[in-house]
């Protein structure tokens, strides 16, 4: 039997996020497995692994808004934005608990954000980090972001306790580093947990780790259908011969009647927008799709549809 699942997994403190996957194929004896959302060796918390076919999701999984708790310590900066790092800058003047909150909220404003110099992102074809290790300092474009809610749930300084949701691309650390700069005694993150991505939490997650004992039945008992997965999405369920026609790469015109509102909307980063979720008649998923844009057709269709993903 074919198994295509959306595993929710708890990454522990140390693991990088190839590592939760490689161990994830070990136990599922799955070699189609890969995550949405890449999370740093020093955080932890929820990641979205998928399993099998649900592969083809992990593109619309990572367009998902991402909730954190983080902890930012003042006074000090770091090469890294976070705890792994080296100190850069130092400073004894803590900034007063009132002087930080109006400092927060300014966080709350920004839509635009530059990827940290120890990050994955490529410049000239080459990953940041790489540059950085040779001592090299090159600047990425910054790129649009959003964030969705941002709030100081303590200050005990010098650390400040944040729960933010903010859209993919969004580097939390960088947003501590920011804090500091603009109180001018410096910040860097000192934890990170993601508490959940989209509708998933993290409360519904198993942990990997080989102590924990999870099996193959565990996770899969766990785990979310490709269209439980996806009930965040628009969707249409399409005919017989529709869906026949869809498999073999021909898709057909949707009228925008015929396309249902997700059950709970979440909005999608900057530039960005949803798929069209495709069901057949038995309500399988066999599909993602883009809509033409408005204008583009005849008036009273959408289509034809343009494929993204077709599931066989």
């Amino acid at each position: 039997m074919r198994l295509d699942l959306l595993h929710l997994v708890d990454k522990p403190e140390g693991w990088t996020s190839h590592d939760v996957v490689a161990r994830l194929r070990g136990v599922l004896g799955e070699r189609r497995v890969g995550h949405a959302g890449t999370l740093d060796p020093f955080a932890t918390g929820l990641l979205l692994v998928a399993e099998g076919r649900a592969t083809g999701l992990l593109g619309c999984m990572s367009l998902l808004p991402k909730r954190y708790q983080a902890v930012a310590r003042l006074g000090v900066a770091t090469d890294t934005q976070d705890k792994t790092g080296v100190p850069i800058k130092t400073s004894t003047e803590i900034p007063s608990a009132r002087e930080v909150l109006d400092a927060v909220g300014r966080l709350r404003t920004l839509t635009r954000q530059r990827p940290p110099l120890y990050s994955a992102v490529k410049v000239r074809g080459e990953r940041l980090y790489q540059a950085a290790r040779r001592g090299e300092a090159p600047q990425a474009e910054e790129r649009s972001i959003r964030i969705y809610e941002l709030q100081a749930d303590a200050v005990a300084l010098p650390d400040v306790a944040l729960d933010l949701t903010v859209s993919r691309g969004t580097y939390v650390r960088t947003l501590a580093h920011d804090l500091g700069e603009w109180l001018g005694c410096g910040a860097h993150l000192v934890s990170l947990r993601r508490v959940a991505t989209g509708p998933f939490a993290v409360e519904e997650a198993l942990s990997p780790e080989a102590r924990a004992g999870v099996t193959a039945p565990d996770l899969r008992a766990r785990a979310k259908s490709p269209a439980a997965a996806v009930a965040h999405l628009p969707r249409v369920t399409l005919t017989h011969e529709e869906s026949s026609r869809l498999r073999h790469g021909r898709p057909p015109s949707v009228a925008p009647d015929r396309i249902e509102a997700a059950s709970r909307t979440f909005a999608p980063p900057p530039g960005e927008r949803w798929p069209l979720a495709c069901f057949s008649p038995e309500a399988d998923l066999i599909a993602l799709a883009e809509p033409p844009a408005a204008g583009a057709v005849a008036p009273g269709t959408l289509g034809p549809l343009r494929l993204l993903r077709v599931f066989p």
